[in-house]
């Protein structure tokens, strides 16, 4: 099967081989610090939108939580299924903004995590995407999304997402803030190019 044609997605195959080194040297409780309090502590169900390596679906199956993998690129894809092997992470070929594949399924999750995707979306597919996104929070579920902010990468397609804007969206659809924080990156590096990452959190209002 070939990869689903994501627009978001340029770059991350041609770089997948650095793109696994760099991601996995990094343990997903540090990359999460900022929203450990969020994460359910029983077993749970979880949604990982733009999955990548698998760090964080590992470590979510490693935590006891069953887990939906969507990556479309192949090259990112096929790599973590190997890589991080579990029963309790299933992988789907899907992507923002449709998320045609898994909506079908008709499901919903108690976390829905978005780490470093929505920043890859335009304005018309980031008001086409909440919706879909928010279609698969559970009421009373969780959804975080980390966004990253500075220099886009050479051959990459990025956008400069403001909080403001996408709580708006996300309130639309019932999502209630519950964090909105900005960090710098932790990489040398990036902190000298001025990336930084807001890590967003929204809770699923409840019908009465």
């Amino acid at each position: 099967m070939t990869s689903v044609q994501v627009s978001g997605t340029e770059g991350y195959a041609d770089e997948a081989e650095e793109l696994f080194k760099h991601y996995e040297s990094i343990p997903a409780v540090d990359a999460h610090r900022a929203v450990l309090h969020l994460i359910p502590t029983a077993p749970s169900r979880v949604l990982d939108i733009g999955a990548g390596t698998g760090r964080d679906a590992a470590w979510f199956a490693a935590n006891g939580h069953r887990v939906v993998a969507i990556e479309p690129t192949d090259a990112m894809r096929l790599p973590a299924m190997s890589l991080h092997p579990s029963p309790l992470i299933e992988w789907l070929n899907d992507g923002l903004p449709d998320l045609t594949m898994l909506l079908r399924r008709g499901e919903s999750f108690d976390l829905v995590m978005l780490t470093a995707v929505w920043m890859h979306l335009d304005a018309q597919q980031r008001h086409r995407a909440m919706p879909n996104v928010a279609s698969l929070v559970r009421e009373g579920g969780t959804m975080i999304m980390k966004i990253r902010h500075g220099p886009v990468p050479v051959g990459r397609r990025m956008f400069e997402i403001t909080p403001e804007e996408t709580i708006e969206l996300a309130r639309q659809q019932d999502l209630d803030p519950v964090l909105n924080l900005r960090t710098q990156s932790s990489q040398e590096a990036n902190r000298a190019a001025g990336v930084s990452w807001t890590s967003l959190a929204f809770v699923k209002a409840k019908s009465w």
